[in-house]
């Protein structure tokens, strides 16, 4: 009886409103994004090149107005407020992909509030960082097991978002989406604590130290834009390198997918328990020399069984990048959460450019292969730089 009053005594409602809204966030767009291709070639009637061009003008976008909403983020207001103006563009997102098919209102309007949409998960971050430090809550723990909401979101999302648009049309696809952040807008107004806010560190002069300054910072936002671009690479390529150079069924590329990031959410549970013991340093150390396996696997070794049993090196090493990377950059940038986090979500997304570039024109002249030998090389050069950032 005791000990049940104790594990009840446990459960806080608001660690648990930080887990339902970012797997709600998580949800919502993974019902978006993994349609978003088929929409504009079905829907808008829009040619490959246009494709590629709305996608890189998103990612651009969203890179330049999260770094200037997170430099606002950590010094001014309550950062719930930023998460709900977010959460309530990406409503008007998703009901103008609902019901708007003009390409151009779409890559500017479309994009703009996406870009602002996009704001919301790293912002939602940075507040479950604040909360955590101020009730001396385990940061570590309580990111990871965040971040495999995430995970758990896109095992569920991606299946459910071709569903819905195969079987019911991309209105009703949108519609959903646009409820779940309606959903989520009513849970960080009336669950989510507002935390408050220390101030930033400062240089003479008054001004917020600007993370790009320190050597640290530097180094491991390199680094973990060569990780996304190795990662982005395979997921962008694979598909194509199973069914047409390895002659394996297509439906492979989905199986294997489903495999990582199913296994990606022991492995962050993992990770997070064990890094006050083993280090954030160290444990990313193992993450990256986990991807050069990984993609060195991925030359060596073509058959079905294989392929399967290195998602375990690939689940290892974006597991773990994934949630004690963000968290890396947030203690290399102490009271500065929002501009961390925007750090680390905006080097993915430099990434996602770079990869879609290097992997088109590297499997056009050179073969499938050849992208895999590269992420190979790439993973080498991240585990060297990761090496040269100091611990926390």
């Amino acid at each position: 009886m005791k000990s049940l009053l104790t594990r009840q005594r446990r459960i806080n409602p608001v660690y648990l409103a930080f887990m339902v809204a970012s797997f709600m966030l998580g949800i919502a767009g993974a019902l978006q994004a993994p349609t978003l291709s088929l929409f504009l070639t079905r829907e808008v009637q829009a040619r490959p090149f246009w494709v590629g061009l709305f996608f890189t003008i998103n990612a651009v976008a969203g890179i330049v107005v999260s770094m200037l909403v997170a430099k606002r983020s950590d010094s001014v207001g309550d950062r719930r407020h930023i998460i709900l103006f977010c959460c309530l563009m990406a409503l008007v997102n998703a009901l103008l992909f609902a019901f708007t098919r003009h390409y151009l209102t779409l890559l500017t309007l479309g994009v703009l509030l996406s870009a602002l949409a996009s704001v919301s998960m790293p912002q939602l971050f940075a507040l479950a960082r604040e909360y955590a430090d101020q009730s001396a809550r385990e940061a570590v723990m309580f990111s990871s097991v965040m971040r495999a909401q995430l995970s758990l979101a896109w095992v569920i999302g991606p299946p459910l978002s071709f569903a819905l648009a195969l079987n019911y049309g991309f209105v009703t696809l949108f519609m959903v989406a646009a409820a779940l952040f309606l959903i989520c807008i009513l849970l960080v107004w009336f669950t989510l604590p507002s935390v408050p806010r220390t101030q930033p560190l400062m240089q003479s002069g008054g001004l917020p130290i600007s993370g790009w300054r320190d050597r640290d910072v530097r180094l491991l936002f390199i680094a973990s834009v060569v990780m996304w671009t190795c990662n982005t690479m395979y997921i962008i390529d694979m598909p194509l390198y199973i069914s047409t150079t390895l002659g394996l069924p297509e439906k492979l590329a989905g199986l294997l997918m489903g495999t990582a990031a199913g296994l990606e959410i022991p492995v962050m549970l993992l990770a997070g328990h064990y890094a006050r013991r083993i280090g954030k340093r160290r444990l990313m150390l193992i993450a990256v020399a986990a991807g050069v396996l990984f993609y060195l696997g991925l030359v060596l070794f073509n058959s079905r069984t294989s392929l399967m049993v290195l998602q375990l090196f690939n689940a290892v090493f974006v597991g773990i990048i994934a949630g004690i990377g963000m968290l890396w950059f947030q203690d290399l940038m102490p009271g500065r959460p929002g501009a961390a986090t925007t750090m680390f979500t905006n080097s993915i997304s430099t990434g996602m450019i770079l990869a879609g570039v290097i992997q088109g024109t590297l499997s056009e002249r050179l073969g499938h292969e050849a992208v895999y030998w590269l992420a190979f090389g790439l993973a080498i050069v991240a585990l060297v730089m990761s090496a040269r950032v100091r611990d926390v």
